[in-house]
């Protein structure tokens, strides 16, 4: 089997499922109690907290514990509306975000938020002129990805940063789920991010696990509320298990990322110069540093997605359609039509996602399969 599908989740690792285990058996206590069940989780929880906030170099007070990608999305999106709404409703996002950004800001518009979509460039990545233009003095929140999830293009987050310095009341979102562990701190945790949210089963930690850098003196209202936990952002018992599970999948992502990244880089270069010889084959994504290492879109034209995706899996070689969340709904890539890729050829589009697990030796497989699924469908393509 080969699983080239790492951009919609990954399987935990063994060593972050037995800490798991360990912790959920043996450190069960609520970390709010004040008795002496509750105080080891407590404990443990805080070393957590500290141990991810150290691997990134930020303050351990700036990590919410969340569950995971959406759940922090749809968090500073509208936290930031409920807090700022009385000095203006207007939001900027890029017309290529996540569903959980897309539907955030969609929820918003109905609420009477006026948000602008910026376009994207044929590669996917939006223009910080265009992001200058559309600032307004009411404008309270932007929300660009670190890496698209669909072709893995890599957004100037940086480039953004200096011009919103100049703005310092507006805060600024990184959707960073796809950007973990691929050489992209720099980006994601540059000084004019106020906001990233991350999620843990992109990066081999329980599902249902997550973290926000919430950036300290940045004011954001709490969308879950209860017993205060989490500073009173984000109410509710805490998942120690998960969260300790998570840190040290974190530690382990961090310490591989290196060798990962150049991995990766390798693998999706030596499928991606093979399957570019073919007539039908379109490459969406590149292999240059604007791009990320691990995300590899192609689309074979003439044949929708799904047949390809059906075709490699009959030989036990898993990818995507674009995005796992709106691939059985048989949507069209969202990236692709901002881009303005005709519809018909962005319905034969199809992601690989790549993780450290993967090998040269896969991409030789995959490359020999391809032959094969290719001359299977010169019937449709001809």
């Amino acid at each position: 089997m080969i699983y080239f599908d790492n951009s919609a989740t990954t399987k935990i690792w063994p060593d972050v499922l037995s800490t798991y285990d360990q912790v959920a058996e043996k450190i069960w206590g609520n970390p709010s109690s004040l008795h002496k069940l509750g105080e080891p989780a407590w404990n443990l929880l805080e070393q957590s907290r500290r141990q991810i906030a150290n691997l990134f170099g930020v303050l351990p007070s700036e990590i919410i514990f969340t569950s995971g990608g959406s759940e922090g999305d749809n968090w500073v999106i509208k936290g930031t509306a409920i807090a700022k709404h009385r000095f203006g409703k207007h939001i900027i996002t890029s017309s290529v975000e996540h569903a959980a950004v897309r539907n955030a800001m969609a929820q918003l518009e109905e609420l009477g938020f006026d948000v602008t979509y910026l376009p994207v460039d044929d590669q996917g990545r939006v223009s910080v002129t265009d992001l200058k233009a559309a600032l307004r003095p009411d404008t309270i929140l932007v929300s660009i990805m670190a890496v698209n999830n669909e072709i893995g293009t890599i957004q100037p987050i940086k480039e953004i940063g200096e011009v919103l310095k100049d703005y310092p009341r507006i805060h600024f979102m990184v959707d960073a789920v796809q950007a973990i562990g691929k050489g992209l701190d720099d980006l994601v945790f540059s000084d004019r991010v106020d906001f990233a949210t991350f999620s843990g089963h992109k990066f081999h930690a329980p599902r249902g696990t997550g973290f926000v850098y919430v950036k300290q003196g940045r004011q954001l209202a709490p969308l879950i509320n209860g017993g205060g936990q989490e500073r009173g952002l984000r109410s509710g018992t805490e998942n120690v298990a998960g969260m300790a599970a998570m840190a040290r999948a974190v530690r382990r992502v961090k310490e591989k990322e290196t060798t990962s990244v150049a991995n990766e880089k390798a693998i999706k270069e030596r499928i991606a110069k093979h399957i570019q010889t073919f007539d039908h084959v379109h490459l969406f994504s590149r292999l240059d540093d604007g791009f990320a290492a691990h995300v590899l879109c192609f689309a074979i034209e003439g044949v929708r997605g799904e047949t390809i995706v059906h075709a490699f899996e009959e030989r036990e070689i898993y990818l995507s359609t674009t995005s796992a969340c709106s691939s059985k709904k048989q949507a069209e890539a969202s990236t692709l039509a901002a881009m303005k890729v005709p519809t018909k050829l962005a319905e034969c589009a199809v992601r690989i996602s790549l993780g450290d697990q993967n090998t040269l030796a896969e991409a030789d497989q995959f490359n020999q399969v391809f032959d094969k699924v290719y001359a299977g469908f010169k019937k449709i393509i001809d």
